[in-house]
Parts: structure tokens; C-alpha cells; sequence
């Protein structure tokens, strides 16, 4: 995971550059979004991506997922979360081995205070940039079914499952459309 997180930053320095530029241009605040979020057997890391919304004014980090046509999602921000290239920073977090290519996505402590224990199976691997509740319908599922859909990786995951994640988020993320709902 860390050499294909490593070589995938040589290969997308350049657009990450130009991404930071429009969001620097464009929306006041800092290009990255930082956050604390829940991977390997529950501990905390931060999870780094391009910032997409505006910044809150009272300084008062909450956590509110974005909806469609969001007034709160910037220009720039929404073209980078329907291509999902809001994302590549996370490739920082899979070099610094807080994250993996594949695995469930990092969640909040919200939400993980919330998992019954089956639910908090999902913790046992660690998160990933994309994985299999995320090529099964992403945000078009109800939580719990994307729990389940983690949980059902965590149960069978191997290398040639990865592959087949990894070959249907390139497919999804060409075709446009599958993993946000913005």
C-alpha cells in the first residue's frame, strides 16, 4: 500500500498542485480539510483531504455530511467531490500507514460510538481510500447496509477482492457517478 500510495503522489504532484491553486483562488480558508477520524482496532488519526466547503465562521468543528446541491459545497469543491479527487490526499495517510488502498472508509467517533460490537468488525482492518460499500453504492445505501457491506469485506477480504474494488472504482470514477452524492 505505501509503495502504490508513494508512486501515485509522484503521479498526481501536478494536479494536486493545480487543485490546491483553485481552491486557494476560489473559497477563503486552508486547502487541506483536516479531520479526526477511526481506523485499525479504533484509534484515532487524521485524515487528510481537499477542503470542498466553505469554512465555518465561529470556528465550531462539527460534522455534517454535505447533501446535494449543498450551499455549503464550493465550486471547485464540488467538481472535486463528483470526480472524487477531493480525496488524493488521502494518499498521504496510506505513506504514513494510517490507512489503505482498500479497506472501509474512516468514520468519526460519532458514528463508531454508535456500532453494536458486529458493527465494530469493520475496525479490525484498516481503512481504506476506496473499498467494497463504496463500489456497492456509497452514499445511495443506508449506513447500516454499509456497515454490513464492510463488515461482509472484513470477512472475505483478499488480494483478488482487492483488485476487483480497485477495477470497479476506476470504473465508477471514469463513468461519473456512484460515489457521491453531491
Amino acid at each position: 500500500d505505501i509503495v502504490v500510495a508513494a508512486a501515485s503522489l509522484a503521479v498526481v504532484a501536478l494536479p494536486m498542485l493545480l487543485i490546491a491553486c483553485a481552491i486557494r483562488l476560489t473559497s477563503a480558508g486552508p486547502v487541506i480539510f483536516r479531520q479526526k477520524r477511526y481506523g485499525l482496532d479504533g484509534r484515532p488519526f487524521e485524515i487528510w483531504k481537499f477542503r470542498t466547503m466553505v469554512t465555518i465562521e465561529d470556528g465550531e468543528a462539527r460534522f455534517e455530511q454535505a447533501r446535494r446541491n449543498d450551499s455549503r459545497v464550493t465550486r471547485v469543491g464540488s467538481l472535486l467531490r463528483r470526480t472524487s479527487l477531493d480525496e488524493l490526499p488521502n494518499l498521504f495517510n496510506v505513506v504514513r500507514g494510517e490507512m489503505a488502498i482498500v479497506g472501509p472508509r474512516p468514520t468519526i467517533s460519532e458514528q463508531v460510538e454508535e456500532y453494536t460490537p458486529e458493527q465494530r468488525r469493520r475496525l479490525e482492518v484498516k481503512p481504506g481510500l476506496t473499498g467494497w460499500a463504496q463500489v456497492n453504492g456509497r452514499a445511495s445505501l443506508p449506513w447500516e447496509e454499509r456497515i454490513e457491506l464492510d463488515v461482509w469485506y472484513v470477512d472475505n477480504r483478499s488480494p483478488r477482492l482487492d483488485l476487483r474494488i480497485i477495477g470497479r472504482t476506476v470504473g465508477l470514477l471514469v463513468a461519473g457517478r456512484g460515489l457521491y452524492e453531491a
